[in-house]
């Protein structure tokens, strides 16, 4: 029994080579598109940007599937070879391979045709999809094989089932994991210094190819899931739905005609939800004994549902660090690839600034876990979200003054109209600026789960956490649209657009600086919304809120429902 948990343990770890490798032949793809596709800046970041917020927004319908219909192996399974089918596309759509639709083999814009094109942007796709299917169900499939695992766990994914297994990791879970770090730094080491792309993007195919097989070759041996069950995200559906249909009933005198209404399941008082009750209200001829009705819902989905509709305030100010960090997928490494890399005699790759970031990122996610410890538990999450919008405030900061710095450098060697040369200024100008990025990204996901495991019912918990994913995704697409807004103003009154066809010409700097405004504003928005949410009075340590159903009857800090804003119920 032991020797099979190891060997599905490191067939499940496999799947995660692919997210690595991927990851370091696709951070240049906004080099690669500007100066083998040659398109525009703009446009090169476009299709980046909107690859990125589907692939964030996507976890969220997935774990719907897993929830309803598929379970976590079926999912990856589907994905898994999603992700091999995008990624061999990718490299296909180069030149030198895809020269039988009769272009030529050189990296260069006339050797791409259209046929290269659409196999890119669908590799693209492909790859979404894989990345997304990773995020949700690998974690929780492994989970689901260690011997004597809850296959209720592993369905829902649970951060703190995540982080148990962590802490009771075994050799043979080491040992995966080693191979995931050694391919990882197999992959940051050697990948950046093949220069055909046919082999960049082809090397990473070839592995994803591999970890796939193995995968798929232990199916046989794998824990399934016993059974699927409805998704919270089906039950906020119902009652929303329910609510609107009795939105013209009365409200009942006796709380004995809710559904499901006693002592342990009541409503919490509110101010501008109490609408959301009347799906609970039972009429003439409904079914009682029908569970999954889109007529009749309990006191308990109710109570889930205001938890998951109070949230939607805070959840719009993620868009705007979503924003943020897309610039440092797209004209960041635009901007490093024409910076020197030199440190003496070697020349390191653009990656590296890639490493610096999750380098980072999982430091700082030690001093997160500490400072969400260390200060009251109802307002640290709030805390950490704040100082990961100060990071995305100082980042744009910095981004703009380097990015004046280094279009002053261009300028005085005029190199205005030789986009393709590389500028006397070294690319370690741009490290404060990834490190900040970092910090955006860890402030903002550690305090944001912390904030949902203390403020949701349980079985919400993944659901919110994942759909935060989605909302800063969105913020990736809104990336697109904010530089189409600000360019369309920029050009008033017969000015120059500040975004042209090449990185020289463009004025990014100024970009930069209205993101800081809007972070600025995104801030102080945010800080009004928290001060106004009811929070659940913090529970100590290995202790459950009353979460069975997520009716917090009790629970939100005392004086809080003196506030009278409307929006934060």
């Amino acid at each position: 029994m032991v020797k099979k948990e190891k060997e599905r343990f490191v067939r499940i770890s496999a799947l995660l080579w692919a997210d690595i490798l991927v990851a370091y032949a696709l951070f240049v793809m906004q080099n690669y598109l500007t100066e083998v596709w040659g398109i525009s800046l703009v446009h090169a970041a476009l299709i980046l940007n909107i690859w990125n917020g589907v692939y964030r927004m996507l976890p969220v319908f997935f774990l719907y599937l897993v929830h309803a219909f598929l379970g976590n192996f079926k999912l990856l399974v589907l994905t898994s070879l999603s992700y091999t089918a995008g990624i061999t596309m990718v490299a296909v759509s180069t030149p030198p391979l895809a020269h039988a639709t009769g272009t030529c083999k050189r990296y260069k814009p006339e050797c791409v045709g259209s046929a290269q094109k659409g196999l890119l942007i669908a590799g693209l796709a492909l790859i979404a999809v894989g990345v997304a299917g990773n995020l949700i169900s690998v974690k929780p499939f492994l989970l689901q094989q260690r011997a004597g695992g809850s296959s209720h766990n592993s369905a829902s994914g649970s951060s703190t089932a995540t982080a148990s297994a962590a802490r009771k990791a075994e050799p043979h879970q080491l040992l995966g994991l080693i191979g995931v770090v050694v391919v990882g730094i197999a992959g940051a080491i050697a990948l950046p210094y093949i220069r055909p792309r046919t082999l960049k993007f082809g090397i990473p195919a070839i592995c994803t190819a591999f970890g796939t097989f193995l995968f798929l070759t232990g199916s046989r041996g794998y824990k399934k899931d016993r059974q699927v069950k409805e998704s919270p995200l089906c039950i906020v559906c119902r009652v929303l739905v329910a609510a609107s249909l009795k939105s013209f009933r009365s409200y009942p005198d006796g709380n004995d005609r809710y559904h499901g209404y006693s002592d342990d399941n009541r409503f919490t008082t509110t101010r501008c939800l109490r609408g959301l009750e009347k799906a609970a209200i039972i009429l003439p001829g409904d079914d009682t004994q029908r569970s999954k009705s889109w007529m009749l819902c309990t006191v308990a989905e109710v109570e889930e549902t205001k938890i998951a509709v109070r949230m939607v305030p805070m959840w719009m100010t993620f868009i705007v660090c979503g924003i943020v960090a897309a610039i440092g997928d797209t004209y960041f490494v635009e901007q490093a690839g024409k910076l020197n890399r030199n440190i003496g005699t070697l020349r390191l790759p653009i990656q590296v600034l890639l490493l610096v970031r999750r380098s980072v990122k999982d430091h700082l996610n030690i001093v997160v876990k500490w400072l969400l410890k260390c200060i009251r538990r109802d307002i640290s999450p709030s805390l950490g979200i704040a100082l990961g919008m100060i990071c995305s405030i100082l980042c744009c900061i910095t981004a703009a003054l380097v990015e004046r710095k280094r279009l002053s450098v261009v300028i005085s060697h005029g190199l205005l109209d030789q986009p393709d040369a590389q500028i006397k200024m070294s690319v370690y100008w741009l490290l404060f600026q990834f490190v900040l990025l970092g910090g955006l990204e860890s402030f903002l996901e550690k305090s944001v789960s912390a904030y949902y495991r203390d403020q949701s019912p349980r079985s919400m918990e993944n659901y919110l956490v994942n759909f935060i994913q989605g909302v800063t995704g969105l913020g990736y697409m809104c990336s697109a649209l904010s530089v189409y807004v600000v360019g369309k103003i920029s050009e008033r009154g017969g000015k120059t657009n500040w975004f042209q066809h090449t990185l020289n010409r463009s004025r990014l700097d100024r970009y930069y600086w209205v993101l800081t405004s809007l972070s600025t504003a995104n801030l102080v928005v945010f800080v009004f919304v928290a001060s106004f949410y009811r929070y659940k009075k913090p529970i100590g340590e290995g202790e459950e809120g009353p979460d069975a159903g997520g009716g917090y009857t009790d629970g939100y800090i005392e004086g809080d429902q003196n506030r009278s804003c409307p929006c934060f119920c």
